[in-house]
């Protein structure tokens, strides 16, 4: 009898272990979360009945250490050293060179790229293939010893995969631990919820959550963990880091699929543009990338400083944090009417883009970030939009600082000012505000929207503030004569901006749908009512219970389409641009719309005729699935420039690769 019990928990141990490696690795679930549920609890049930047979590697030990007083230090097999930066190409040209001429090599050096994590180091150390002890990197040669807290990082296996190869004995991983957007921002919401103070980025909160006494407290943070490499190992070698990564993977530790192997440092320059490219779609931080001698036998030729690795280098992204001061606020209004408040700072390079200028959201924001005038503050810039006030720096106050409060009347027509009912925003309510045309007809002529380029903001001002145009409907009427009236407009600028205009006119009925503004409509929202209704004509005459029936159409967003219609003046601005050209009784594009159901995409290297983004939605709006790594449950890898390690395990997998030029055939196929 106790002979059956042990196998059944060895049995079920053995189980969950799989499909944690399925589900936190792979992102491959083979069980439904119920069935998971219900193996974990049967084998908690089993360990309390038999507690004899608890052993520290089960799945139900990840949280169960008592609090502790401190950490104990742990001592690094093999220090953890510290990488040389490079901040510009001509800084890892220098670092190419000078380890070419170390080597006496002559021809490209076979480089690994991996991105930089903006996390917090540690080690793994793995006995026998049990995790049995993880430190922080600390100063490099002793970290403490948080164990505990690791375990509870579902992420991390807690026993290796068993590869059929010879017994590692010993096995030192070096890893990244990291906080995903996501759960970042919602942390900080609960935080803010409890009145407690909010974690200034990612990293500080992944680093603050990972040192907790109480391993608790660190289980209720959704932590994740990426592997980059190795230390002490006993019982087996490597002939190079990519090689050992690829073990890293077999053996079910979770190892970034984006590394990818560079032949010459112009192929590493290609991975950081591509890197950095993707930075914002990403959902995790990175701040550069990191560059490794690939081969073995060069890496131990090149051998180490005190504190950093000759065949190693971190080439760093620009900063997207940085320290300014904010001389004065100012309120935008934009196209709903809503009020703004901007924080004209000095000015400052964040991101390589000098910025001058950050949103505060609304007065409930400023509020509670206590954002005074001339107060030092931080502030980030994610990819091209606006940056944004993270935190106020409290200790550089002098007593000078100087409260915010939005105006009760509009800044720029002086109409009232109302605050909604359950809103944040304060909104002009006057609807023939200028501030709220120019906004209208920027967005109307936007690159989602109608895309008519070269209607920039300044040509805006003047068509508006001259009487040409006094809504969308009015570009389609503007003649060369119009446009030459105008400051700095000469001949051939005119004729590209009505070429611009004309080609406007025959923009789908989900893009003409998203360019009328109506509030909660955004670009995925548009095509799906468009999907539903087929025209605007149609979707113009739906009731609210119609609406509402709709997939992913929720109660505001139905409410908003019905009042937009119900408006006199809205149905007049269709009507007018039908006049002008617009085809807005246009029916949705015939297509399958299930023609991808049920297969699965990957995407690798660089899209030329099209964004990553682009690439999914359209994947997606055929009922397929675009996940971000590769495995055997994959259907079609889509290979573009400079493609990464994805393509090579798609090729060992045997997975079909698309070229970019393919992608585009099947799409066309199902007539997208």
């Amino acid at each position: 009898m106790a002979n059956d019990i042990r196998e059944q928990i060895e049995s079920l141990r053995e189980k969950i272990h799989y499909h944690n490696y399925r589900y936190y690795i792979l992102d491959d679930p083979e069980i439904s979360d119920a069935e998971y549920d219900r193996m974990l609890r049967r084998l908690e049930q089993l360990e309390r009945q038999h507690p004899d047979l608890i052993t520290p590697d089960s799945p139900t030990q990840r949280v169960g250490a008592a609090p502790q007083q401190a950490f104990e230090i742990h001592r690094h097999s093999i220090p953890m050293l510290s990488l040389e930066n490079a901040f510009d190409e001509n800084e890892l040209n220098e670092f190419d060179r000078r380890t070419r001429k170390s080597l006496e090599a002559e021809q490209e050096i076979e480089y690994v790229c991996e991105p930089k994590f903006d996390g917090l180091a540690v080690e793994l150390i793995y006995i026998n293939g049990t995790f049995s002890l993880g430190s922080t990197r600390g100063d490099g040669v002793s970290g403490e010893n948080v164990t505990a807290n690791l375990k509870t990082i579902r992420a991390l296996p807690l026993v290796l995969l068993k590869t059929g190869e010879d017994r590692i004995e010993r096995l030192d991983v070096r890893a990244e631990v990291i906080l995903v957007r996501r759960e970042f921002e919602a942390l900080n919401r609960e935080r803010e919820r409890r009145g407690e103070p909010v974690f200034a980025n990612p990293r500080n909160a992944a680093a603050g959550s990972l040192r907790q006494l109480d391993p608790a407290v660190t289980a209720q943070r959704p932590l994740d963990i990426y592997c980059y490499g190795v230390g002490q190992v006993i019982g087996v070698t490597f002939s190079s880091h990519f090689e050992a990564l690829t073990l890293l993977q077999r053996l079910g530790l979770k190892v970034n699929p984006h590394i990818a192997v560079c032949s010459g440092i112009e192929g590493v320059v290609r991975y950081y543009n591509d890197m950095l490219e993707r930075r914002e779609s990403l959902p995790y931080d990175i701040d550069g990338v990191v560059v490794k001698v690939n081969d073995s036998a060069l890496q131990n030729a090149l051998g180490v400083r005190s504190r950093s690795p000759r065949w190693a280098i971190a080439y760093k992204f620009p900063a997207q944090q940085e320290i300014t001061q904010i001389l004065d606020i100012q309120v935008q209004v934009g196209r709903t009417g809503a009020l703004t408040p901007v924080a004209i700072m000095k000015p400052v390079n964040v991101g390589g883009v000098e910025v001058s200028r950050a949103t505060l959201h609304n007065q409930d924001e400023i509020g509670r970030k206590d954002v005074r005038i001339s107060d030092w503050v931080v502030i980030q810039r994610a990819g091209d939009v606006i940056p944004e006030v993270v935190k106020v720096m409290v200790g550089r106050r002098t007593g000078l600082e100087k409260p915010f409060t939005l105006p009760e009347s509009c800044p720029v027509c002086s109409g009232p000012v109302v605050r909604a009912e359950g809103e944040a925003v304060h909104r002009c309510v006057n609807a023939s505000c200028p501030a709220q045309l120019k906004e209208r007809i920027r967005f109307f002529a936007s690159k989602g929207a109608m895309d008519i380029d070269g209607l920039g903001e300044k040509l805006v001002d003047q068509l508006i503030e001259s009487g040409k145009v006094k809504d969308a409907a009015d570009l389609f009427s503007l003649k060369k004569e119009d446009l030459l009236d105008l400051e700095r407009m000469a001949s051939r600028s005119a004729e590209n901006l009505l070429r611009a205009i004309e080609a406007s006119r025959s923009k789908p009925p989900e893009r003409i749908l998203f360019a009328l503004g109506i509030r909660f409509i955004g670009e995925h929202v548009a095509r799906v009512l468009i999907e539903a209704f087929g025209t605007i004509e149609r979707l113009s005459r739906a009731t609210l219970d119609e609406l509402l029936a709709v997939h992913e159409i929720g109660p505001r967003a139905a409410q908003a389409v019905v009042d937009f219609f119900s408006s006199e003046e809205n149905l007049e601005l269709l009507e007018r641009l039908s006049r002008g050209g617009v085809d807005v009784h246009a029916r949705k594009a015939e297509q399958r719309v299930d023609a991808l159901k049920g297969l699965t995409f990957v995407f690798t290297g660089t899209l030329e005729g099209m964004s990553r983004r682009e690439a999914q939605r359209r994947v997606e709006a055929l009922g397929g699935r675009v996940t971000t790594s590769v495995s055997s449950a994959t259907d079609y890898v889509v290979a573009g420039d400079s493609p990464g390690s994805k393509a090579d395990v798609a090729k060992k997998l045997d997975l079909p690769i698309l070229s970019e030029q393919d992608f585009i055939a099947l799409l066309a196929e199902t007539g997208e």
